[in-house]
Order: structure tokens, then sequence, then C-alpha cells
């Protein structure tokens, strides 16, 4: 879906926070390997162990200047992190320092892009409190049994009468 030269354009990006990190700890990191086939309604991920990074390719599509300022360096910094610190927190005070003081970007934990083409297929459940929009995957999951509690209420959700809506 994404053509060469977007794909260039992000491995850039990481190159250029790559360098940055470089300079500031004063020590090599090992570069990732970089995917494009980040599915749902996440940007991106690092996959730490494994030194990947993965990119949702329909939301950089539609948001080339976010994922460029924004999503690339903060999946980048995971990876950092974790080759200078080993686990730590995912978003804790070392992955903020990476994304404030080496990249010079807002440590921001979420994207608030429009995830309305990623969405697919929603169901409308109920709890105490309000309605819930659950994807196919938790909705097949409760009919197998599993049970979601609202983080307000902590009521149950139960399916409304409403039929599905989305894609």
């Amino acid at each position: 879906m994404l053509n060469d030269i977007d794909k260039k354009a992000l491995q850039v990006k990481g190159e250029d926070c790559f360098l940055l990190a470089e300079c500031f700890f004063g020590r090599p990191f090992k570069r990732p390997e970089y995917l494009f086939n980040q599915r749902g309604k996440i940007a991106g991920t690092a996959h730490l162990q494994r030194n990947i990074v993965k990119f949702n390719p329909i939301l950089f599509a539609q948001n080339k200047n976010e994922f460029i300022k924004q999503v690339v360096a903060h999946e980048v910094a995971h990876l950092i992190v974790y080759q200078q610190y080993g686990k730590v927190r995912p978003h804790g005070k070392e992955w903020q320092h990476v994304m404030q003081n080496i990249f010079n970007c807002p440590a921001l934990t979420t994207h608030s892009l429009d995830i309305t083409d990623v969405l697919g297929k929603q169901f409308s459940y109920q709890c105490l409190c309000t309605s819930h929009q659950l994807s196919i995957r938790r909705h097949n999951k409760v009919l197998k049994g599993v049970k979601y509690l609202c983080k307000r209420c902590r009521g149950v959700l139960k399916e409304s009468s409403h039929a599905a809506s989305g894609n």
C-alpha cells in the first residue's frame, strides 16, 4: 500500500532519531527492521526484543506529517530506551527524556489521529452508565463467555439490541 518514497521517508526520519540518540549517548544503536503492516487503530508499534518497528499504512497515508513529526520518534524512542536502559516502563521517565530532550518532541503516549477508516465493524454494548462500542474481536470473545467491565461503573457490558455499526 505504501510506495517506496513513503517508506523511505519514515526510515529517514528513524535514522535522524538514531543519529540524535547516538550523539547524545555517545554510542551506536542497532537499527531496526521497518515493517508497514500494523493493523487496527494503532499508528505504530516497537517490538523491543526483535528490534522491529511496525507502522500502520492506512493511518500513515492519511496523516503523513504527524507520522514524520511524532509517530516515528515515539516508536524509535522505545527502541533507544530499551537498548540503553533495558526493560523499563514503556512511557516512563527514560522514554520521556528521549522524546523531549533528545528528539525535541512532546512525550505523547497516544495519538489523536482520525481512526474512522481503520475501525472495522463495531458492536453496541451497554453497562449501567453508558454505551460502548466493541470491536468484532471483543464481540466474539463475549460470545465465547468473556465478560468486559465498564471502567467507570464496573458494570458488565451487555450487548445492546441496536444493530452493529461500522464497515
